[in-house]
């Protein structure tokens, strides 16, 4: 009897076997506990409450600790005994109790099933002080069912508790909200989550190698029963030296450190083989360059940080081992700041370009190429990612020992034999100047306008002729661009002496001076 009660614990999911059974055991939520246990102390409990927050975080655990907690023989308490019979039957792997009944609101959330639960929640507890519905998943339940549940939420009798729990509080109509105590959720700090995933390792007395934890983490995204899930994977596939970097970043997905490293420091040294090395390595190995492109920007920001807050890692704000950290701070000191922002910009945008790709690996290349070649774009930031590598001395080219573009031999770098001479092009005709003048030579040859003041010139040539009634003051090739009223003939229409063409929104003329030809 005893092996199979072993069998049958072992084989209990982590999440379950480690469920918090009091307010002190919920990780990450003192905003939400502290005051629950205080309204427990001052016996000022609501009768509705609805917690609201990210899938994972507690809220069904926690409502079914306030209900411990309300029928405890010793309460309403905030620390339930754990010894009398209804603390035993809400216990973590307890039978339940009749008078707390908990619902599924995504199979039983129509209008039947709420008038059921209206005509049965009149009925006394059978022998605890309250008798207390938990509505998990609540947003399912239909606005009839709510409807149906209004007035028996809005008064209750004195021996009946309602709890709410959901993942979408706006989904829950304003009637039902409005007459409960809302306690949002959150998802749990990561220094928090690898606190407690260690210490849930060490309880399970399964060695973790360094860089794992934050791994699962990650991977749980704040979530507590998700973490918790993807460590029980984990350890059900431990050998016997325990849970493995390598077995942790090939069961995961995640890329490998060694080469977020290589790309990195192929980036700082602009080291471009080394670079597509990686990319083919990366390809090779199976590894998706999607999941590759968002490790490296997590990388990036990771060394973004560390080049603002050098003491990052003390101070909490990267998730990553003491040797990670420190190789991290290495290469942020290595690299630019405009250089770094830039490369980081250059991966979140192409992250983005690569949902729904046809050929991932063909943006992954790119994505190098433009960290590489800063020389090929006139941006703000490509040049001041160029500045920063004249400091460092690092060449444009990309990697390779190869010349750099826009680098041409001379005869001598051939060992003195004969390179033939490329043909020159023809010489191109001048143009002929245009004569100096003075004022008022141009005052003398340009033409002059019939009525009021205008304005001709397209700004083409020496600049905008201004015509003050007169004559033009500036010279030069004008065209009047429509906008001249007292031109000597208009569309095009040439006056004595004088070359023109067509132009403008209304065809007026652009005027060449006789000298000018």
């Amino acid at each position: 009897m005893g092996a199979y009660n072993l069998v049958c614990v072992s084989s209990l999911a982590l999440y379950r076997r480690y469920r918090p059974e009091s307010f002190a055991e919920v990780i990450g939520q003192e905003h939400v506990t502290d005051p629950l246990q205080q309204a427990l102390r001052n016996n000022r409990v609501n009768h509705a409450y609805l917690f609201s927050g990210p899938r994972g975080c507690g809220k069904t655990t926690s409502a079914r600790i306030l209900a411990r907690c309300l029928n405890c023989e010793q309460g309403p308490t905030p620390t339930p005994c754990g010894a009398c019979q209804s603390c035993q039957d809400l216990a973590r792997n307890g039978p339940g109790s009749i008078d707390v009944i908990e619902i599924d609101a995504a199979s039983h959330g129509g209008v039947d099933d709420a008038r059921d639960l209206r005509e049965k929640a009149f009925f006394g507890p059978a022998g605890s002080r309250y008798k207390i519905y938990i509505i998990d998943e609540a947003h399912m339940v239909t606005s009839a069912g709510f409807n149906a549940l209004l007035k028996v939420v809005e008064e209750p009798p004195e021996h009946l508790k309602f709890i709410f729990a959901t993942t979408e509080p706006e989904k829950v109509i304003g009637t039902i909200r409005s007459r409960t105590h809302h306690y949002p959720f959150r998802l749990v700090p990561p220094g928090t989550l690898r606190e407690y995933l260690g210490d849930v390792c060490g309880r399970e007395n399964i060695p973790v190698a360094d860089g794992v934890l934050p791994l699962v983490v990650r991977a749980g995204g704040g979530s507590v029963r998700d973490s918790m899930s993807v460590m029980d994977q984990l350890l059900a596939g431990a050998g016997a030296d325990g849970v493995t970097y390598a077995m942790a970043t090939s069961l995961l997905g995640f890329t490998d450190g060694s080469l977020l490293d290589s790309v990195v420091e192929a980036f700082a040294s602009g080291d471009g083989a080394a670079a597509f090395e990686v990319v083919d390595r990366i390809i090779e190995g199976g590894n998706d360059p999607r999941r590759f492109v968002a490790d490296l920007l997590e990388r990036l920001r990771d060394l973004v940080i560390l080049a603002a807050v050098p003491d990052a890692g003390e101070k909490g704000l990267i998730d990553a081992p003491a040797d990670v950290v420190e190789r991290m701070q290495a290469q942020a000191g290595v690299f630019g700041a405009a250089e770094l922002s830039r490369a980081a910009d250059l991966v979140n945008e192409g992250l983005t370009e690569m949902r729904g790709a046809t050929s991932p690996r063909l943006q992954l290349e790119l994505i190098c190429a433009r960290v590489l070649l800063p020389a090929a774009y006139g941006d703000d930031r490509s040049l001041m990612a160029r500045l920063d590598r004249l400091e460092r001395g690092v060449n444009f080219s990309g990697g390779g020992a190869g010349p750099a573009m826009g680098y041409v031999p001379g005869p001598g770098a051939h060992g003195g034999a004969s390179v033939p001479q490329m043909s020159q092009p023809a010489q191109t005709p001048q143009v002929p100047q245009m004569p100096q003048m003075s004022q008022g030579s141009y005052a003398q040859q340009a033409p002059r306008c019939r009525r009021g003041r205008s304005r001709c010139g397209s700004g083409r040539g020496a600049g905008r002729a201004r015509w003050g009634g007169r004559s033009c003051r500036r010279a030069g090739r004008t065209g009047c661009g429509g906008r001249v009223r007292g031109c000597r003939r208009r569309g095009g229409r040439l006056g004595r002496g004088f070359g023109a063409r067509p132009g403008g929104a209304r065809g007026g003329c652009a005027a060449r001076f006789p000298a000018d030809r």
